[in-house]
This record gives structure tokens, sequence and C-alpha cells, in this order.
């Protein structure tokens, strides 16, 4: 059975659905009274694709988008599965390369879970994961702050964290959390084999039993005067290095 149509809206949220999968694009609402370059190359790309589009003023796009940073577009869309299970994924990435993974665990914000997957994205890490019960679902706010990446990074919401992430172990993947009381610095530790790399919500950190069931911890050095960074910047930091490993020669 078919999920209902979702919103999606911003330029990049939007644009990003456009070019990758322009027949998931029911239509796309716009705002006529906005003609400059930006706008025009977007309507140019969405009529290459054969897309249906519809005027709309600000108070329309703002209803549909739930607020006002829509940027004077939204787009009624179908959602793509991209693969049906965290299993099926990790078969495919297994045959090709060394498994790349984020773990966030409390991350309830939906800005901060749209720029980890952002930076997620841009890292290259083949899936984020979430608990059920401790972590916002993807939403019109999530997509936007994505900037796309909502459409191209798979993100499972499990029902019981630590045993997802026992279930990792069996397929010889390493859990390295993050806390800032580890003796090891994240610069210590070889990221370059298969790796989940978990980070908790900003404040409450990974909640117990999921440090438990870490096989390592790791801090972030932090020379300044704040004791944390905020947890889509942490992400960043982390999968960078990850990636920096997997490409030095």
């Amino acid at each position: 059975m078919s999920s209902a149509p979702k919103v999606l809206f911003g330029f990049h949220a939007v644009g990003v659905r456009v070019k990758t999968a322009p027949q998931s694009v029911i239509e796309i609402y716009f705002d006529p009274t906005r003609r400059d370059a930006r706008m025009r190359q977007f309507i140019d790309r969405a009529n290459e694709g054969g897309i249906r589009l519809i005027e709309a003023d600000g108070p329309r796009l703002a209803k549909l988008s739930g607020g006002h940073g829509h940027q004077g577009v939204a787009a009624r869309v179908t959602e793509i599965k991209m693969v049906h299970s965290l299993d099926e994924l990790l078969e495919g990435i297994e045959k090709i390369e060394s498994p790349l993974i984020l773990v966030l665990d409390g991350v309830t914000d939906p800005h901060n879970l749209g720029a980890c997957l952002r930076v997620a994205d841009g890292a290259g890490a083949h899936a984020v994961i979430a608990p059920k019960d401790h972590a916002v679902g993807i939403n019109a706010t999530v997509a936007k702050v994505a900037s796309g990446a909502a459409e191209t990074v798979p993100y499972f919401m499990v029902t019981n964290l630590a045993r997802t992430l026992n279930e990792l172990k069996e397929r010889n993947i390493w859990i390295i959390g993050t806390s800032d009381d580890a003796p090891k610095t994240l610069y210590q530790v070889d990221l370059k084999g298969p790796t989940a790399l978990v980070l908790g919500a900003e404040g409450d950190g990974m909640r117990q039993l999921t440090r438990k069931t870490c096989d390592e911890l790791i801090s972030i050095p932090m020379s300044g005067a704040v004791e944390s960074l905020n947890v889509s910047v942490a992400s960043g930091v982390c999968l960078y290095e990850a990636r920096r490993q997997r490409t030095v020669a």
C-alpha cells in the first residue's frame, strides 16, 4: 500500500528530489512574485522534468510548509523507498567497502537531525540509525535543513537501539561511542574498518545502556572554553575524520 504524499520545501530539498527522482514529484508550488535567477533556474529544471507547476502566494506556501522558511517553493511528493531494512543495506555495502554508520541516541530536535543527515551525506556515511522512542522522524523541517540529504541517506528508526548495536557487532562492525570523559580521542582510533559512530544528544549524551554496548569510547578534543559541540557539528567532525582515514593513500 502506498503512503500518503508528503511535502518538501526550500530550494535544496525540492531541487534534489527534482534532480534524483522527478517521477516522484506530484506538483510544485512556487511564488510567482519571486523572479530572481535562482527561481528562474529552478522553474526551468522543473519544466525539463515535466513536473506540474502551480502558482501560490506566501500564505499558501506557509500553510503547506508549516512555516515561512520555504524560500518560495514547496512540493507534494511520493515517498521513495531506498532500502527495506538495515540488513539489506549492509549486505549490499559489505561487498563493496567498509560500512560507515552514524548512530544518534536521543536527538529529538528536527534541525539537529536535518544537519546530521546533511553531514552524513557529505561524508559518505551509508546510513543513520536512531531509536524510535528517543528521536525525531523525518518531517518537512528535517528535510529542509538536510538540504536534500533526507532523500539520499537511509534513516532507520529501530525499536531497541542496544539490540541493533549488538546485531551490528555480529557483522564485525566496531561500535565507537563519543563521551567527554573517554580516555582516547577521535584521532587515536582506527576508523578505516567497519564502523558505527554513536553520538548522544547535547547535554544528556548517550543513554547508559547505549554507552555500555559500545566497544570503545572516544572524545573530541576541545581546546576552547566550551565543553561540548552541537551534535551535528560533532557528527561532522567524527564522520569526516573517518572519511579522511579511509582516503589517505
